[in-house]
């Protein structure tokens, strides 16, 4: 469960969405995250590495990771050969200075990408040097059954990745605790999405702490397994009716953050005999 020395902290630019990229940074750097995960996306600045380095050197914060255009909205962006699309993350993320690639699994509809996109990826990882972390995904809920659409499968612990990102809304969209999760994920863990959720359907991305995850619970395991890869917030703010509102959410992730991701103390007793020459523990 390791990638850099040390486990940072870092914000998604989703995660201020409608907002922009150049917003993200901001933010992050102000409200002092440790780094940036740049979500390429719809947002044209997402796309330019050379605006994104201008960005990182303007605030002094680095990309932690780059998350691959592979959201249905993104289907165009960087062309539309998937595979190229992945190149070009692993190239920003190499100028860039990132060691992560974000990538989800294929769409079932995209059939030959989809049919050797285990083997593409570790053939990318070795080509690259850099990590592509599979993330899990969900199956999509309809009255009555559920709709399998990622292919080979929407779980990633169901193939041989050598590294897996951990998403906690779409574990709970799927019906799954985080905390079993990474650990059936084990050593291929690399990358966590810190979020949360409520069970429901509707994919969540709630502040951490204000769903049924147990996300504080799976912060003290990473510590105190010396977790060293990425922490990133990537929550849904697009109903904040203001920029004061959106950072207050962003502000309640770091701290939950920082306040769990501690290892568990061993207490130390200490006893003193009383004037009866009972022995009693002291309470620190």
């Amino acid at each position: 469960m390791s990638t850099s020395k040390t486990a940072r902290i870092g914000l998604s630019t989703a995660s201020v969405y409608p907002e922009s990229t150049a917003s993200g940074f901001e933010l992050a750097a102000r409200l002092g995250y440790d780094g940036v995960e740049v979500m390429v996306g719809i947002d044209p600045l997402s796309t330019q590495v050379g605006a994104v380095q201008r960005l990182v050197d303007y605030h002094h914060l680095p990309v932690l990771a780059i998350h691959a255009p592979c959201l249905l909205i993104t289907q165009r962006v960087w062309g539309t050969d998937p595979w190229e699309k992945l190149e070009r993350s692993a190239e920003a993320a190499r100028v860039l200075g990132a060691d992560v690639v974000v990538v989800h699994p294929p769409f079932r509809w995209q059939r030959d990408y989809a049919r050797g996109f285990v083997e593409g990826i570790a053939r990318l990882e070795d080509e690259t040097g850099v990590i592509f972390a599979v993330e899990n995904m969900y199956p999509w809920r309809a009255p009555g059954r559920g709709l399998q659409a990622y292919a080979p499968s929407w779980d990633p612990t169901e193939q041989d990745y050598a590294h897996t990102t951990l998403d906690l809304s779409h574990s709970s969209t799927a019906e799954q605790d985080c905390v079993e999760l990474a650990e059936t994920m084990g050593r291929s863990l690399t990358h966590i999405h810190l979020t949360d959720g409520t069970g429901s359907a509707k994919d969540e991305h709630l502040v951490p702490g204000r769903g049924t995850q147990r996300a504080a619970d799976l912060l003290n395991n990473l510590a105190n397994q010396d977790f060293r890869g990425h922490i990133i917030i990537e929550i849904n703010t697009r109903r904040a009716t203001s920029r004061s509102e959106r950072e207050v959410d962003l502000v309640e992730s770091l701290e939950f953050t920082r306040k769990h991701f501690v290892r568990t103390s061993t207490r130390r007793s200490s006893f003193a005999v009383t004037p009866e020459g009972e022995i009693s523990e002291l309470t620190p």
